[in-house]
């Protein structure tokens, strides 16, 4: 992807208006009016929050994502999880801003698509022929395209996704003349450009700090443009940026001026926007309204296509960086990218639809909107700067970005935390929820390594050897595959010894074993052989990117192919019937399957984890199924995971006088 990330094409930003701009250019269906319900409209705080949106747009979008954060690529690739993969071996503890991101991320993605969608429907009612269309119609045609949306997923978006581009490049042509043609409305809505009259705003309009739950509406989307850096590359973004940037701000000054022009003095009800009040469709003449809100609604499915797409990428990343539990993933077409996670897929859409009830009408739904993302972002902010002092860059820089943004978004936290009551709940429950799914997959991970016994490989030869050749055992498999998680290619698992030696021998002629390397490299895909005992032990060891899906049974066949055609081992069966004939000895893979001993001493938290970690886990993919084997040549053993064994066990014998008996 790299190729992508310096060279501006045509291709290339077409694809970036398509991709990346869905959310953050659909805003403008809601932000004014999510900031001027309940208010009188004035000069005053029309300029004000006007300045607020352009300073926002400019600070956190513009400089903080396009110019700052997007320099972080991960071998092309962006998002919160690629930043991570770049620091995480700076420090430990930044696994949690990476996870209170990535779960704000998720919960997000359940609540733009409801947003988006039902912002843009709602327009029906500012249509003459629909103006006394019901809020309940409304809310069916909104799950009825939310249904359609999800189904659609199962069979890729690649056909559909070409179109992405010229329908958004249409929308941000309409969303630009739509302003333009207002400016002579109220020409005084340029006073905008200067930052004075947002901080005016907020220091002297009552209450007017809260207004930047509002005000930030308008910068949701940045975190998913960082996100989608892997697909467009970072110069086609920011070109792209400075043309979508405009077209954003020409229809923010067109609604500001028309609602100074038309509605000064008037104090726009919470009533009024139930009723269909949007200043957005208010900009547009009556004979364009109907195909206005076609093209808003064609929006905002876009926007919410990207989010979802990006969500499935999300949680594969997650997956492969241990941060959640395996899923099954689909790969709907071969263009490179394009994945479709059933169990996220259903997740997302039970939880857009439970929005979509729950809150009913886009004025409601933005008082949950925003108060994760801003996690997100403050979690970005945090992982930037160790990227930051990474890369040895003088340190005042790095105060002076730390002080600016953490700022903003604490206040952009405040200001959005007055939504909590409102339902900005819903987001924290949604992204507390998922936060806690990937710490305790995470951290019943370094329970679980305290348990890991390795032992030195060599210490074991002689005894393999001599299994291998001995006749009165009977043959378990010819060829013997363990996974292993052994990092050093002189150990191995005692409890795969054990499995091999003492449980039940099992004599093979050639035990391989098996090792799968996670990179910081989004797409990586490379294999090393060590052979330790010609045609007896072979350890296979797979580097594979954070991106990559551990596909091992295919991968593991092309290996075997690769070294018989070296002539590097023979597979040929060792009976001596197959073996006249070239017949191919069988495989047989084992997986370790374990399960929590009850003979385990853990603290009160540690055992919590643990039991949610395991009943987690029956929900999501078993190992061989995660790791994309045969289910036909996978034997599972079970064994007991005993992290912290009981220290003293008080059991009395009792010693009877045989005069007594």
């Amino acid at each position: 992807m790299g190729k992508h990330t310096s060279k501006v094409t045509a291709a290339g930003l077409l694809i970036a208006l398509g991709i990346i701009y869905g959310d953050i250019g659909t805003s403008p269906l809601y932000v004014l009016n999510a900031i001027i319900t309940g208010k009188e409209i004035s000069e005053f705080l029309i300029v004000g929050a006007l300045s607020c949106v352009i300073w926002t747009l400019t600070l956190q979008t513009t400089l903080k994502y396009v110019w700052l954060t997007l320099r972080a690529d991960n071998r092309g690739e962006g998002g919160i999880f690629a930043l991570y993969t770049l620091v995480r071996r700076r420090r430990k503890w930044l696994v949690i801003p990476a996870m209170i991101g990535g779960a704000a991320l998720l919960a997000d993605g359940m609540i733009t698509p409801p947003i988006s969608v039902t912002s843009a429907i709602e327009g029906l009612k500012q249509v003459e022929v629909f103006k006394h269309i019901e809020q309940s119609t409304i809310v069916y045609i909104v799950i009825g395209i939310l249904v359609l949306l999800f189904l659609i997923q199962q069979f890729g978006t690649n056909y559909i996704g070409k179109a992405f581009g010229p329908i958004m490049m249409i929308w941000f042509v309409m969303l630009a003349v739509m302003g333009l043609i207002h400016f002579a409305d109220y020409v005084h809505v340029f006073k905008a450009l200067n930052p004075y009259y947002a901080i005016e705003l907020l220091v002297k309009y009552p209450n007017g700090f809260w207004i930047l739950g509002g005000v930030f509406l308008c910068t949701t989307g940045a975190e998913a443009l960082y996100s989608d850096l892997g697909h467009c590359g970072r110069e086609n973004i920011r070109t792209s940026w400075i043309f979508v940037k405009t077209c954003l701000i020409f229809n923010y000054f067109g609604q500001g001026a028309w609602l100074l022009a038309n509605h000064t003095g008037d104090v726009i009800s919470a009533d009024m926007i139930s009723s269909g009040f949007n200043s957005f469709y208010g900009v547009m003449p009556e004979w364009f309204r109907l195909v206005g809100l076609v093209i808003a609604t064609t929006a905002a499915i876009i926007a919410s296509q990207a989010l979802i797409s990006g969500s499935f990428t999300l949680i594969s990343e997650a997956m492969r960086l241990n941060l959640w539990p395996r899923v099954r993933i689909n790969y709907p077409s071969e263009e490179r990218g394009q994945l479709f996670i059933p169990a996220v897929n259903l997740l997302l859409f039970v939880g857009c639809v439970g929005i979509t009830l729950y809150f009913k009408s886009a004025a409601n739904m933005e008082s949950a909107y925003g108060l994760a993302i801003t996690l997100c972002m403050l979690a970005t902010t945090v992982l930037f700067a160790n990227y930051l002092v990474a890369h040895r860059v003088n340190s005042i820089p790095i105060y002076i970005f730390l002080i600016v943004y953490l700022s903003i978004e604490f206040a952009f936290l405040a200001a959005n935390l007055s939504k909590f009551s409102h339902g900005g709940y819903i987001a924290l429950i949604v992204g507390g929820g998922l936060f806690i799914i990937m710490y305790v997959w995470y951290r019943a991970r370094k329970i679980k390594n305290r348990y890991v016994e390795f032992v030195r490989l060599d210490h074991y030869l002689p005894m393999l050897q001599e299994l291998s050749n001995d006749m009165t055992v009977t043959k378990h498999a010819t060829h013997l595959v363990y996974l292993t998680s052994a990092n050093n290619p002189k150990e191995i698992e005692h409890k795969i010894i054990y499995s091999i030696l003492n449980r039940k021998p099992k004599r093979a002629d050639i035990y391989w074993f098996v090792h799968v390397d996670t990179l910081d490299d989004p797409y990586t895909c490379e294999y090393e052989v060590t052979t330790i005992i010609p045609n007896e032990v072979i350890r296979v060891e797979f580097r594979l990117g954070f991106r990559m899906q551990p596909r091992i049974n295919m991968m593991f066949r092309k290996v075997v192919e690769d070294m018989v055609a070296n002539k590097e081992v023979n597979i040929t069966s060792r009976y001596e019937s197959l073996q006249r004939n070239n017949v191919v000895g069988d495989f047989q893979f084992v997986v370790m399957e374990k399960f929590l001993s009850q003979d385990n001493e853990l603290p009160f938290f540690e055992r919590v984890i643990m039991r949610i970690y395991f009943l987690v886990k029956k929900v999501g993919l078993s190992e061989e199924k995660g790791f994309g084997l045969d289910m036909s040549n996978v034997a599972v053993e079970k064994f007991p995971l005993i992290v912290s064994p009981i220290s003293s066990l008080k059991l009395k014998r009792i010693i009877r006088d045989e005069d007594e008996e």
